[in-house]
């Protein structure tokens, strides 16, 4: 109220003591305006920026404002708000250059993009421009071969136009794994009841290993069993694919290296004197470990043994290899990390209590997973032990590593999400819906997190939050014996390999399909 009295004081120091009382009056709503001059001088006060015996600051305007409001009728106030509201009803995306009018709706979220689009016919013009879906597709790492797979071919890849398509797509790609209805699984019968022991998925291609010597080529597609692969006289045990080559390792000591197209045996490779147990391929050169302590190296297209890396004094578990160096996780309780080249052992990484069993490599970190419950992660220039990452109960049988994300697959029953610069657990999958056993497999993207359990089941998880969507399979027999040994994904498609060891559930490979068409 000191403002108004305020204006009272100024209105009558303008325009005299009547003229001051006649305007206020008006102002205040009580009687008719009689002289409009008098009412614009004050207007006019109002307006000034610096005056000479007062200065009148924005606070002190608002405050008149409100005193003036507050002295208003219903239908002033109406007024008022009609001739207020075109200033706040302006499109200014019309008003702005197109270039900056894009710049501005780059921020905004695909789904508020949308809504924009319907606003008017320019906004929609605007929303629906190509290259700012683009860049939303880059931001998503969303692009034509994750979409629709390599099967399409790489020229309509190049001259790919639609960017709000492919978004849109893949968008409903995701909704199906999300919450879509889920068909019926196509299932393939296999191996006799023997265990699956390896599974690999791509492309079109599916490959199953087992206990009875053989691999098998199916078809994504129809389900149909291409091929067998038959040769090896052991179980096989370990497989890599890359298109149409498939290598296997086997109890026989032997790795074999095949054709999935025409089923041909092009390559068999001996040299170890046990079990080859993992392997790991690189361009055209592989690396295969065995229970023999050592690893070798191979050239893929001649069969040739390239090297030979010895030092390990148990059995070699698990190796990787990203085409300069090669990382081996053993039985006797140490990882290490190797020059194939000079065949020298460049670190041995001590700390693991007991047998390592998994083991994961980005270039920067190595990963292993031990019997001894925990995760350690080791910087491979230095050999230092960066992290020890503890929580997990048992044996962590599962690991994968992506853009300095872990996740991690333990016999406890429980997945967790690390973060493996830092070392901190991110998440931790369990919960009502958790694991009811040992998990077996797992694999995840930016957005979902998919594992497989001795509990018959297959789950998908939301990997940012940690909560659990579904059950995308669920066997018959789980609880009594159903087991699921193995998953693998694609975009639009889960394979998971499946039985018991008692017989109450039948070996199968059971796939699922999200594509939208």
């Amino acid at each position: 109220m000191a403002v108004w009295c305020y204006l009272q004081q100024e209105i009558a120091t303008t325009s005299g003591t009547d003229g001051g009382a006649s305007s206020l009056s008006s102002v205040n709503g009580a009687a008719e305006l009689q002289d409009p001059p008098r009412l614009q001088q004050w207007l006019d006060t109002f307006k000034k920026k610096k005056m000479v015996c007062q200065l009148w600051s924005n606070a002190e305007k608002a405050m008149a404002l409100d005193d003036l409001i507050s002295h208003c009728e219903l239908p002033e106030v109406r007024h008022m708000r009609d001739l207020l509201e075109p200033h706040f009803q302006r499109d200014f995306i019309s008003l702005l250059p197109k270039e900056l009018a894009m710049h501005v709706l780059s921020f905004l979220k695909p789904k508020d993009l949308l809504k924009a689009a319907q606003t008017c016919r320019y906004w929609q013009v605007l929303c629906e421009d190509n290259l700012l879906w683009r860049e939303k597709c880059m931001e998503e790492g969303i692009d034509y071969m994750l979409v629709f797979g390599s099967s399409r071919g790489s020229r309509r890849h190049r001259h790919f136009k639609d960017y709000k398509g492919l978004y849109l797509r893949q968008s409903g790609i995701e909704s199906r794994w999300r919450s879509g209805k889920i068909e019926p699984a196509m299932i393939m019968k296999s191996h006799d009841d023997h265990v699956i022991t390896c599974l690999e998925f791509c492309g079109q291609r599916i490959v199953s290993g087992s206990d009875d010597n053989t691999l098998k080529v199916w078809s994504a597609v129809s389900g149909k069993c291409l091929r067998t692969l038959t040769g090896h006289t052991g179980g096989v045990w370990a497989t890599q694919m890359s298109g149409s080559m498939v290598i296997s390792g086997s109890t026989d000591r032997t790795l074999r290296i095949w054709n999935t197209e025409t089923g041909v045996c092009k390559h068999t490779l001996h040299g170890h004197t046990s079990t080859v147990r993992c392997m790991s391929l690189f361009g055209k050169k592989v690396v295969s470990g065995s229970r023999d302590a050592t690893m070798r190296m191979w050239e893929v297209d001649t069969g040739e043994c390239l090297h030979v890396l010895q030092g390990h004094v148990a059995a070699v578990r698990c190796v990787q290899y990203d085409g300069r160096v090669v990382v081996s996780g053993a039985y006797d309780y140490t990882v290490r990390v190797w020059n194939p080249d000079t065949e020298t052992c460049l670190h041995v990484l001590q700390g693991h209590t007991n047998r390592v069993y998994s083991l994961q490599f980005d270039g920067l970190h190595i990963v292993s997973g031990s019997l001894d419950t925990s995760i350690r992660v080791w910087n491979v220039k230095s050999g230092t032990c960066l992290h020890t990452l503890v929580g997990h109960q048992s044996l962590t049988s599962g690991l994968e590593l992506k853009d300095n994300y872990l996740v991690s697959g333990n016999a406890d029953s429980t997945v967790k999400v690390w973060d493996v610069t830092t070392g901190q657990c991110l998440q931790t999958l369990q919960g009502p819906n958790k694991h009811q056993s040992a998990v077996t497999c797992l694999q995840f993207n930016k957005k979902f997190v998919v594992t497989s359990s001795d509990d018959g089941t297959v789950k998908i998880w939301d990997f940012h939050s940690g909560t659990y969507i579904r059950n995308l399979v669920t066997l018959p027999s789980r609880g009594s014996g159903g087991v699921v040994w193995r998953v693998r994904c694609s975009n639009t498609k889960m394979v998971c390999a499946a039985g018991s060891r008692n017989g109450t559930e039948e070996t199968k490979l059971m796939v699922l399909d999200f594509d939208v068409e």
